[in-house]
C-alpha cells in the first residue's frame, strides 16, 4: 500500500479537550450543577479521596435519572451517592477508532483520558467525529 493511501492515525490526544472540572464527592447535587454552568463541562471528574482510590464520573444525565427523575433533592443528595466509580478511562495514545469501539461496547458517551494514573483531559464521541475525521 502506498504512503497516499496509508490512513493517518488519529490518537485520542489529537483530539481530547483538555478543559476539565474535577469536584469532591462530598460536594452537593446542587453544588454540582453550579460548577457544570460555571465551566460548561457536560461531566465532572470526581476526584480520588487518595492515592490508592480511582476517579469516578458525574454526568448531567446522572443527575437528571437519578435526582430529577425521582425527585430527589439537589440540596440532599452527594455527587458520591450518583456518580459512576471506578470511571473508565482511556490512554492519550489510543486510535480512535479503538475509542469509539469501546465506547460502543461500554455504552458511553465520554471517557477521562488518563496518563500515570491521572486525568490529562476528556473526550467525547463529538470531539472525534468533529475532530478526527478531517
Amino acid at each position: 500500500m502506498s504512503e497516499e493511501h496509508e490512513k493517518r492515525v488519529v490518537r485520542v490526544r489529537d483530539v481530547m479537550q483538555d478543559h476539565f472540572e474535577i469536584i469532591d464527592g462530598l460536594v452537593t447535587v446542587a453544588e454540582a450543577i453550579q460548577q457544570i454552568k460555571q465551566s460548561d463541562c457536560k461531566a465532572l471528574i470526581v476526584n480520588r479521596r487518595n492515592e490508592n482510590d480511582e476517579y469516578g464520573i458525574v454526568l448531567l444525565a446522572d443527575i437528571a435519572t437519578k435526582v430529577l427523575g425521582q425527585d430527589r433533592s439537589p440540596d440532599r443528595v452527594n455527587v458520591y451517592e450518583i456518580m459512576s466509580k471506578p470511571v473508565l478511562g482511556v490512554a492519550p495514545k489510543m486510535d480512535i477508532r479503538y475509542c469509539v469501539r469501546m465506547f460502543e461496547k461500554f455504552g458511553l458517551s465520554q471517557a477521562p483520558v488518563m496518563e500515570e494514573r491521572e486525568v490529562i483531559g476528556m473526550v467525547r464521541y463529538e470531539d472525534m467525529v468533529l475532530n478526527g475525521m478531517t
